[in-house]
């Protein structure tokens, strides 16, 4: 009992030095973005590398989600009559909720796990302890272009995986079953507005904030050579698959508050 205990305690200890640690790494960025140095070519590169590298991934994600969720809702719906219902519904579990999370997920298992390998690597073979023999800053030459690149790319691709998923789901219940258009055009824009993109837009920022504190945080501590550097692109992507649904739930519940669901006009 004794041991288990100081396991548990041993392990909340972890848990608090680990906040505490991405705590400071988040004060520093945040710092560095109002008197650091901001290099134009790397913020330019990480957008590129972000925003552009993870279209494909993002549009399959959301045409696909889109699609399926439409399917699913239809099949029930029609049983109750509700075959106008299945656009807003879509729309709005794209917009608020799969939209953001689907990407969010998809961009650290991609971005993330990228981010932590490649600092990693430069941790391990000593190019971060170079950089400040020159005198750069570690966090201005590494991380702020990330986290630009990030904070830049993050609600534009959850903006796309949102569109392709309502349009997929528009050529699913229009084209595939059958729902008058006039029906499926009047429900989205009776029950979706601003708010519900607005939301997406929100979670895919904080989203994006969790993959590049993770990501780079396990890059800039990893140690012990290769298997250091692979242990630290495997914990970035699970730690930050694991915060983007913690997050989001608390996210849902607070937007929810000052943003709630329109009723129809």
């Amino acid at each position: 009992m004794r041991s288990a205990l100081q396991n548990m305690g041993g392990g909340f200890l972890r848990l608090l030095s680990y906040l505490g640690q991405l705590g400071e790494l988040f004060l520093e960025t945040t710092l560095a973005f109002f008197v650091g140095k901001i290099r134009p070519n790397l913020v330019g590169r990480q957008v590129v590398n972000t925003g552009f590298g993870s279209q494909l991934v993002v549009i399959v994600t959301g045409a696909f989600t889109g699609a399926v969720f439409a399917a699913q809702t239809y099949f029930k719906f029609s049983t109750l009559g509700l075959e106008s219902a299945v656009g807003p519904v879509v729309s709005i579990a794209m917009c608020r909720e799969l939209g953001p999370v689907l990407t969010g997920l998809m961009v650290a298992g991609r971005v993330g796990a990228a981010m932590a390998a490649e600092i990693g690597t430069m941790k391990v073979t000593e190019q971060i302890d170079a950089l400040r023999s020159i005198g750069v800053h570690p966090l201005d030459y590494l991380v702020l272009p990330r986290a630009a690149g990030m904070f830049f790319s993050m609600p534009l691709l959850v903006a796309e995986a949102t569109g392709f998923g309502i349009v997929a789901s528009y050529v699913i219940t229009v084209w595939g079953f059958k729902v008058p258009f006039a029906w499926y055009d009047a429900q989205i824009r009776a029950f979706t507005d601003l708010s519900d993109i607005g939301i997406g837009m929100i979670k895919g920022f904080f989203f994006g904030g969790i993959i590049v504190l993770v990501s780079c945080h396990q890059g800039l501590t990893a140690s012990n050579g290769a298997v250091g550097v692979g242990r630290g692109t495997t914990s970035a992507v699970v730690i930050s698959s694991l915060g983007i649904l913690i997050v989001n739930f608390f996210l849902s519940l607070l937007l929810n508050y000052f943003f709630p669901l329109s009723a129809q006009a």
